[in-house]
């Protein structure tokens, strides 16, 4: 599992309702169930993957998350999560206080575009980075709001969104010093490519 998948799974009750916006193939989805106990669905665009969640026994629904989450009834889920596709959506403000309608909590991942690597590839080359974290040229990318910790955490305090639980880690954390890790931890905005964050409407007790 990637890194980010591992440490939202410490956010999620077992045996609570989840669901998993942009699942993919329904790899988190799958290992929720099989180890925390979890029920849900997951949402779904590219019909390949859907199939293979599917075949894989998972409960998929097939939408585009720019569609919203109007289907689901107010607080319907325990957690919804949304791996590394927050940039990917037109109105990614109004997708994140959905979630926080049908959930009274969301786990959410993206790639941290302020990370360091990111800063010195577009001032010294003047071209748009590529990254294990934003793998993508920039006509052929998926992510249409790139954005950063300091920037998502402005999103959340504009509308009241409480942040219960912060992670910063890089994709290549693994080969890290425990001086690296804990350095990324102090200055995530500069150091970590990915942001993880636990969020909810309701203040935490």
């Amino acid at each position: 599992m990637r890194m980010d998948h591992q440490l939202a799974e410490r956010w999620i009750a077992p045996y609570s309702h989840v669901l998993d916006l942009g699942c993919g193939n329904g790899e988190l989805l799958a290992h929720l169930q099989q180890n925390r106990g979890v029920t849900g669905y997951g949402l779904e665009i590219d019909e390949d993957k859907i199939n293979e969640a599917i075949a894989n026994g998972l409960s998929i629904v097939e939408q585009d998350l720019n569609d919203g989450l109007a289907r689901f009834a107010d607080n319907s889920f325990d957690t919804v999560v949304m791996a590394r596709a927050l940039q990917a959506v037109k109105s990614p403000d109004v997708l994140l206080l959905d979630m926080l309608r049908v959930a009274r909590e969301a786990v959410i991942t993206f790639p941290n575009f302020a990370h360091w690597q990111n800063r010195i590839h577009l001032g010294l080359k003047g071209i748009m980075p590529v990254s294990e974290a934003l793998p993508y040229e920039w006509y052929n990318t998926p992510n249409i709001h790139l954005c950063t910790f300091k920037d998502f955490e402005k999103l959340c305090a504009q509308h009241d969104i409480h942040i219960i639980n912060r992670f910063a880690v890089s994709d290549s954390e693994k080969g890290h010093s425990s001086l690296m890790t804990a350095l990324i931890r102090r200055a995530p905005n500069l150091l970590a490519d990915v942001a993880i964050y636990r969020v909810s409407k309701q203040k935490p007790e």
